[in-house]
């Protein structure tokens, strides 16, 4: 076969990984994007709660509050085809348990500079359990319209960009001064060589897996299996509202569809694992999915038992009793968090280049809005 020469190799395509890979055939590089499964977008990048973050979230993450909103304006004017404007959003604090009461939200919201005000109307609320409501300003983008588009845009750049689905890299070695892979296509049992200049590692839950083919340093990471639940309410359907800060919850539009999209702090996260692979006991069950290969937990027959009803009944201490929820169904994915985020519960993207000759790079994506970061660190 000829040899396969790339300036960059980008493991994982998610929507960090395919935004990289966009933003460097943009350049006139060659660029080949790895991912282990059969379709782009099967993870985290679409099993979220779709929330255009403006630092409302993170009192306790400064960093994190002013990355989200730095790259707000951006995101939105390139993405507003796919985001939802039109409902209203509103930050509770709950009366008895939250980390951060209404005073220091106002001041977190004032140094940030990020507007909010009093409801005129609270008559969904249940005000005998909420300190205080406010209306802010927060949008969602729609995940599913957002891969649609972004596995259209990877389509038009065919001649700088090679695909490889359903492969896996099987190990690597950078002495040369250049990346030598191997690969291997799992659809037809092949293994083959391949060359790049530079490597991005951007495959989030699997950052470590593949740090480790590389021989490069561990992320400080934990793990969880996480659930999204779909719900439908004709009382707030065109509103959203988060319960600030701590064990709560949070409801709000799933992008441009007529479901809203339900996590809770104390309930979407099933499984822990605190060690830098993803260790869980329901991979004991299922052949193909292992801490250093994981699989897609939508499609697991020993993924968790929903906690749709525990995660309804905690949002609805904050709604009156007129407020109706209906349960459709839940996704599940496995979210990764940088251990040194416990304290302040924040989530930061980070680029660290762990290798300089050659080159490579591993994203730990944080927000959506944060896909730009990368265009800062790369060196073209």
């Amino acid at each position: 076969m000829p040899t396969e020469k790339y300036d960059f190799l980008i493991i994982g395509g998610g929507l960090f990984g395919v935004y990289a890979a966009i933003f460097l055939a943009e350049k006139g590089l060659k660029v080949a994007l790895v991912e282990k499964e059969k379709k782009l977008f099967q993870k985290a990048s679409i099993v979220n709660q779709a929330r255009l973050h403006g630092g409302y979230h993170y009192p306790r993450s400064v960093a994190t509050a002013l990355m989200s909103d730095e790259n707000k304006v951006r995101f939105t004017t390139d993405h507003k085809d796919f985001i939802n404007f039109s409902f209203q959003k509103y930050y509770g604090i709950d009366r008895y348990a939250s980390f951060t009461d209404s005073q220091q939200f106002e001041r977190f919201c004032d140094y940030i500079g990020l507007p909010y005000e009093d409801p005129t109307d609270l008559s969904l609320f249940n005000t005998d359990r909420l300190e205080r409501v406010y209306k802010t300003v927060e949008y969602s983008f729609d995940p599913i319209l957002i891969a649609n588009y972004y596995q259209q845009r990877i389509k038009s750049y065919a001649t700088s960009i090679s695909i490889k689905l359903f492969h896996k890299v099987l190990s690597a070695d950078g002495h040369s001064g250049v990346w030598q892979l191997k690969l291997h296509d799992l659809a037809l049992e092949k293994t083959y060589t391949v060359y790049a200049d530079q490597v991005i590692n951007a495959t989030y839950a699997g950052s470590n897996s593949i740090n480790q083919l590389f021989d490069l340093p561990e992320l400080k990471l934990s793990h969880e299996i996480s659930e999204i639940a779909f719900v439908s309410s004709p009382q707030v359907k065109n509103m959203g509202l988060t319960i600030m800060d701590g064990q709560f919850a949070s409801i709000m539009p799933y992008g441009r569809s007529d479901l809203l999209s339900l996590s809770s702090v104390a309930y979407t996260h099933h499984k822990v694992s605190y060690e830098n692979l993803p260790h869980f006991d329901c991979m004991n069950e299922i052949k193909d999915c292992s801490p250093n290969f994981t699989s897609i937990c939508n499609h697991c027959i020993a993924r968790p038992k929903s906690n749709y009803r525990k995660m309804m009944a905690q949002i609805k201490n904050y709604f009156s009793e007129k407020v109706q929820i209906n349960y459709f169904f839940s996704y599940f994915t496995i979210k990764s968090k940088l251990q040194a985020n416990y304290i302040d519960d924040g989530r930061p993207t980070e680029i660290s280049i762990l290798n300089k000759k050659p080159p490579f790079y591993c994203i730990f994506a944080g927000k959506i809005n944060s896909i730009y970061e990368i265009e800062k660190i790369l060196k073209i």
